[in-house]
């Protein structure tokens, strides 16, 4: 195994830069290393490299569900016997409804979220869930969404003075 590579203040820079809007424009990558002060390539290496060692999964679109017709979301939990967490994790990752399934040390094992043009399409998908899995109503905890609130989470890599120096030493 090998060992980790921890970031450097550039790779740090990168990461807080890529919490912002990505630019759309043809090159996004070019723009933002622009604005880092070091090259499209550099960036486009440490990212490879960032991701090479888990520390970046993926990067993706925040989509705004609502419009895009789903209307009703829910967080589902359930108690899955141990010995069929994996079975009955892949069985509900399986459906298109489902926007994010993990697993959590407590009573309630797995942990989802539906969404659906209502609250009709959930139960429906719920039930069709429980029903090929063998899960009890009693087991399960349905915890519709009754506001939606938007949180902004970012994580703080840099320090406020490393931040004013928005240039990154490649």
């Amino acid at each position: 195994m090998k060992n980790p590579v921890l970031p450097d203040i550039t790779d740090l820079h990168i990461l807080d830069a890529l919490q912002d809007d990505i630019p759309l424009v043809s090159r996004p990558f070019a723009a933002i290393a622009r604005r880092l002060g070091i090259s499209e390539q550099v960036l486009l290496d440490r990212l490879r490299r960032l991701q090479d060692e888990g520390i970046v999964r993926g990067i993706s679109p925040t989509l705004e569900s609502r419009h895009m017709g789903l209307a009703a979301a829910t967080l589902i939990a359930i108690h899955v016997p141990e010995t069929r967490v994996h079975e009955i994790a892949a069985t509900i990752s399986s459906y298109p409804e489902v926007s994010h399934n993990f697993r959590r040390d407590h009573y309630y094992t797995l942990w989802f979220t539906l969404s659906g043009k209502n609250e009709d399409d959930l139960r429906h998908v719920l039930a069709e869930i429980l029903r090929r899995t063998g899960i009890a109503d009693r087991d399960v905890l349905n915890l519709p969404t009754v506001k939606k609130l938007k949180v902004d989470v970012r994580f703080s890599f840099l320090t406020d003075e490393e931040r004013e120096d928005t240039r990154g030493s490649a």
